[in-house]
Order: structure tokens, then sequence, then C-alpha cells
């Protein structure tokens, strides 16, 4: 009877581990199936001017999104980004840059001014948007897909300070963060874009 008793026992164990690793395994597929449907093409944003930018008129090619700042150590940053744009864009490459007073506040200026830096001072041509935050509690929407594993697929990371740059491929989907330090046109940047 004992022996009985152990081979049921045994049996019930064996029975609920199965569905314990069934459940886990379709959560994991539920999760997977997620992240692979989520990509940039989803967002809207406002330009520098205000007017909306849909990201999904960029489908195709690829992308590197980067914030930025006026009053940065890291500002002169804005002139190897728009010689890399310059050079790459009309092979289905461009670069996304958003204004963000996170670090040191080093971006104080309005849209406006902004602007007017960024063409006085760099000719930047590439597109921007206006100002907004990359970390904290009033974190944009798009800095929560670019920086959690959950919505972007690739890794959970933090925006480390001004010109950390994101790249995006033709299908939308985050590709590689890249340290604010790492110049626009390093050649691991490079080759990606022409890879």
């Amino acid at each position: 009877m004992k022996n009985l008793i152990l081979v049921l026992g045994v049996l019930f164990l064996t029975a609920c581990q199965g569905q314990t690793q069934k459940k886990k395994n379709m959560e994991t597929a539920e999760k997977n199936k997620v992240m692979k449907t989520q990509n940039i093409y989803q967002f809207k944003v406002k330009d520098i001017e205000g007017n909306e930018f849909d990201f999904a008129t960029l489908k195709g090619k690829k992308i590197m999104v980067v914030n930025t700042a006026s009053e940065c150590g890291l500002t002169p940053q804005y002139e190897q980004l728009q010689k890399v744009y310059s050079e790459y864009k009309d092979k289905n490459f461009v670069i996304v840059g958003f204004p963000a007073n996170n670090f040191g506040a080093q971006e104080p200026g309005n849209n406006k001014e902004i602007k007017a830096f960024c063409t006085k001072n760099y000719g930047v041509t590439f597109p921007m948007m206006e100002k907004i935050s990359v970390k904290g509690a009033d974190m944009h929407p798009l800095y929560h897909f670019l920086t959690e594993k959950s919505k972007n697929g690739l890794e959970d990371n933090q925006v480390e300070w001004n010109f950390q740059k994101y790249l995006i491929n033709e299908k939308g989907e985050l590709d590689n963060v890249i340290s604010p330090r790492v110049l626009p046109n390093d050649k691991e940047i490079t080759d990606w874009i022409k890879g």
C-alpha cells in the first residue's frame, strides 16, 4: 500500500510539474511574440516646429535616434552627426535628434532656441524633434521602447548621457545601443549604416 501511495504521489508531482512547465513555455512564447511585434513605426512624435512626425514614414530605412543637448561637452558631436547624415541620407539612412534636458540641465532652451542654435552653429538638416525627457518619471514613450527589453526585444539599458545613439534597422527594430562618447562617424556606426 505504501508503494502504491508513493507511486501515485510521484505521478501527481510529475503531472503538476509538467503543467507548470507547459504554462511557463506558453508565457515565454507569448512574451517573445509581443516583443517581436514592437517596433519604432508605432510612434508619432512632434518635430521641433510642432508638426507631427510619424516614424512609419521611415519604413525601410536605417535610423539613428540620438538625444542631444546644446550646452554639453559632447555638443560638438552635432558636427559629425550632420556629416554622417549628409553622406548617407540618400542611402536609406536618417538621423532623428531629440533634445533633452535630463543631464546637467544642458538643454535649457525652448524648441525655437534649440533649432536656431543647431542651424547657426552646426548647419543641422537632419530631423530634429521637440524637446522631451529621455529618463525618469516623465520619460517619453519612445524612450521606454528604446530602453526596455520587454518592448524592444534586444536589451534593457539606460540613457547614460547626452548623445547616446540607438541604431534601428530597416524593420524598425532596435539593433544596437552606442555610448554617448562614441563619435557618430565611428567605424562601428558607419559599417552598420553601410552593411
